[in-house]
């Protein structure tokens, strides 16, 4: 409970600090951040790992997913599970803290399918804009290596008309006949991609 008060008072400072900063930073100074951060090159973070258990896990501070302390592993089932490497930098938000991501034993090969063909009409190939690495073409979003939780949920928002946008139009025909199988699928592909 004393860490969950820590983490809490730890964000208000933090946040009342950027609030400050924010007010005086000149815009010479957010050109210089702006093109400081744009030159960074995407590293991975998450690591995606095919089980058939997984560590017990709880909903932690922060809504993050950790490792129970009480240890112990389940069945995975049709589910991912994302859980942090470190999970004190994860509750204290650190920007380099990694993640393991664990999927159903030949969910990547299923996915690489049907993000490469398309899976025999079922969808359209996701190279075809996303690009051969995933990595985004054009005006089309990089998936590689992004949270497989994430890939999954913007689909399923696609899928129900959840997401709006000139781009979503295109989407929901992509996205139409997959099932929730097929959409962790291609998410377990796309997180085990290099950003």
């Amino acid at each position: 409970m004393q860490q969950m008060a820590d983490w809490k008072s730890g964000n208000r400072k933090f946040g009342a600090t950027m609030i400050a900063m924010a007010k005086v930073i000149t815009d010479a100074e957010v050109k210089e951040a702006a093109d400081y951060f744009a030159a960074l090159k995407p590293r991975p973070w998450i690591k995606v790992v095919e089980a058939d258990t997984v560590p017990k896990s709880f909903i932690g501070p922060g809504n993050k997913r950790l490792v129970h302390p009480a240890g112990g592993s389940e069945a995975l089932g049709n589910r991912i599970i994302e859980v942090p490497d470190d999970e004190e930098a994860v509750v204290y938000r650190d920007p380099v803290a990694g993640f393991v991501a664990y999927v159903p034993k030949g969910s990547i090969a299923k996915g690489e399918a049907l993000v490469k063909t398309g899976g025999g009409g079922k969808t359209t190939p996701c190279v075809m804009c996303h690009g051969a690495t995933l990595r985004g073409l054009g005006d089309w979003r990089a998936l590689a290596g992004r949270h497989p939780n994430y890939i999954v949920r913007q689909l399923w928002n696609m899928q129900n008309g959840d997401r709006g946008g000139s781009a979503m139009e295109l989407m929901r025909s992509v996205v139409q006949k997959l099932d929730n199988d097929d959409m962790l699928a291609i998410a377990a592909y796309a997180a085990s991609l290099q950003p």
